[in-house]
């Protein structure tokens, strides 16, 4: 469920022209005030998907938005500083105006109810004419505290996404699963996860002699204005960025213990997704960081055009493709070598072919 400004002590959330986003009738009822307030003003409480989402939504309904956020930049959770002043740049230049480093203090309310200001913990006061509240969800545990196992904030379950009660359950942003890739338990929110969580326990239920544990990769998108970006795997470790920051396409990859661990592209192909998606989950090893800046894209679609090969690290088998410093005459071109392999794991990872 989504937090509400109640929940921190701010009274007049229930206004007309107070709206969230959690369900159906939210949005229906978000869509009626937008209409109602074209050519005015609004205020995004909360710089996360929702907020940058809503923005984006209200400034092509032709409502003048200021967003509103206590982090040093939008979407703080994943973006990197850099990643994030392209976005900030280009809502600005959408008319978006930002006031970050301060939270909501109070409404000014008129006599009918209606919100008719914004007051900041830092003494601005923002007239509007409309308020959107996305600052974040809190998953409902409540009706199975004492009977189920929780975790993370949510609901612990297994590989099959079953809880302590083996006949129930957990999917979506509610479930706290083992995330076989980064050897943790993880609860995601995105409607990607959703989605494959779901369909993953729906055939546990149904086939469970056929259904292997959930091996879920991260994955998160957003599409706003003409911009398109998506994000794989996760955002620890050092950050390598690459391409036009400039132009239309570039990204970012992280590094964390000698392997990428996560990829983000904004402005790609199909192609070059299912690129980076494929090398994020491969987790070649990275040695050479210039390198890595340098190849850019161009590693993560070298990647995913080799069947790879796995080396053992520690007595385990792993995927076993390497970047490091160009020590052979290929590797200044390709950036990568072939390692021993096991066929069988290479040709299931080599002919995979990811969705968008």
């Amino acid at each position: 469920m989504a937090l509400k400004l109640e929940e921190f002590g701010l009274s007049g959330s229930d206004a007309e022209n107070v709206c969230y986003l959690r369900d159906l009738a939210d949005a229906n009822r978000l869509v009626n005030v937008m209409k109602s307030c074209s050519g005015g003003n609004a205020v995004v409480i909360g710089g996360g998907y929702i907020g940058m989402e809503c923005a984006a939504s209200l400034v092509i309904n032709k409502i003048n938005v200021t967003m509103v956020f206590p982090e040093a930049h939008c979407m703080a959770r994943l973006f990197t500083p850099k990643i994030a002043s392209y976005y900030e740049e280009y809502y600005k230049s959408k008319g978006v105006k930002f006031v970050k480093g301060t939270v909501l203090l109070s409404f000014d309310m008129d006599s009918n109810g209606k919100v008719v200001a914004v007051n900041l913990r830092d003494g601005n006061r923002l007239p509007t004419d409309m308020v959107v509240v996305g600052i974040g969800i809190r998953p409902n545990t409540s009706l199975f505290e004492g009977q189920l196992t929780l975790e993370k904030g949510g609901i612990k379950v297994t590989g099959r996404l079953q809880s302590s009660n083996s006949s129930v359950y957990a999917v979506g942003d509610v479930a706290a699963f083992p995330l076989k890739l980064l050897g943790e338990t993880r609860r995601l929110e995105h409607v990607d996860s959703a989605r494959k969580s779901a369909k993953h326990a729906v055939a546990a239920i149904m086939e469970p002699d056929k259904t292997d544990e959930f091996d879920y990769l991260p994955f998160f998108y957003s599409r706003v204005f003409t911009l398109s970006w998506q994000f794989y795997g996760d955002n620890v470790g050092e950050v390598v960025h690459y391409g036009n920051f400039s132009g239309t396409t570039f990204g970012a990859y992280w590094v964390n213990k000698g392997r990428l661990v996560g990829s983000f592209l904004e402005g790609g192909t199909k192609e070059e997704y299912e690129a980076i998606a494929k090398a994020t989950r491969l987790q070649p090893v990275v040695e050479d960081l210039a390198e890595l800046e340098t190849q850019g894209l161009g590693f993560a679609l070298a990647v995913s055009q080799k069947p790879l090969p796995s080396t053992p690290v520690d007595g385990k088998t792993v995927p076993g493709l390497v970047l490091g410093k160009s020590l052979y005459p290929l590797h200044a071109t390709a950036g990568v070598i072939l390692a021993a392999s096991i066929a069988a794991f290479a040709y299931w990872y080599g002919r995979r072919r990811r969705r968008w």
